[in-house]
């Protein structure tokens, strides 16, 4: 489907249902495929009035604001995204717009210190590193070689079991086969996104590049993480957008 069949698909969308966040961020997605940037913006913005706590559309209307020349307008939703990104441990998104305030010449806003958890209950004092909370380490790593033992290493047996549910999830709703060697790929994809395992380590980790997902499986894994894996919203429907 081309650009601007996908604008008037979510123009309409937009008009039937004006409290859908999902379709809002589409449809600004859709603008800035076509180079409408400003147009593009304004739809991320309304995004966010409807759900503040959608740290995607933050960044994505950064992105367009500055695409747009409207610099200062981009720093102020990039800095207040950042902290709602920071609040709601979505990291990707989190340093996605730390990318574009640098690429402004932003500082980082100051994220309040985050409360301690008191770990001395017991326990053998591991803490996840993707959410900074002492957990279980995992008794066995889930994958052989390098990648397995970082996991093991790195993240907790809770973290590693809520991706398992949300992997589940994702497969589901947008009908992967993982037999398939592109499929994987997106699964792999969320994965290592979720976990907070860049690219460059897990080419460090596995001696190879991790494997490439289409473009449009991309936005829509990081739009499922921005949700913090809220699906229910999509109605089933989310396969339909590749």
């Amino acid at each position: 489907m081309d650009a601007a069949k996908r604008i008037e698909q979510f123009e309409q969308l937009c008009e039937q249902d004006p409290g859908n966040d999902m379709a809002r961020f589409s449809l600004g997605g859709a603008y800035a495929q076509n180079g409408q940037h400003a147009e593009a913006a304004e739809a991320y913005l309304a995004c966010l009035e409807i759900n503040a706590n959608f740290s995607k559309a933050y960044q994505l209307a950064g992105k367009s604001l500055i695409d747009a020349g409207e610099t200062d307008r981009a720093a102020e939703v990039l800095e207040k995204g950042y902290l709602v990104a920071a609040k709601n441990g979505d990291l990707m998104p989190k340093n996605g717009i730390g990318e574009l305030l640098g690429e402004i010449g932003r500082p980082l806003p100051e994220v309040p210190a985050e409360e301690k958890t008191a770990s001395a209950g017991g326990g053998d004092g591991f803490v996840c590193q993707r959410t900074k909370r002492p957990g279980t380490r995992m008794a066995r790593a889930p994958f052989r070689g390098g990648l397995g033992t970082w996991i093991q290493d790195n993240i907790s047996k809770e973290t590693f079991d809520e991706w398992i549910g949300l992997g589940t999830k994702i497969i589901n709703e947008l009908r992967l086969d993982l037999s398939r060697e592109q499929d994987d790929a997106v699964y792999d994809y969320g994965m290592r996104r979720y976990l907070g395992l860049t690219d460059e380590k897990y080419e460090e980790l596995t001696g190879q590049a991790p494997p490439e997902a289409s473009g449009e499986y991309v936005e829509i894994i990081d739009t499922i993480l921005s949700r913090s894996g809220q699906l229910e919203d999509f109605g089933g429907e989310l396969h339909k957008q590749v």
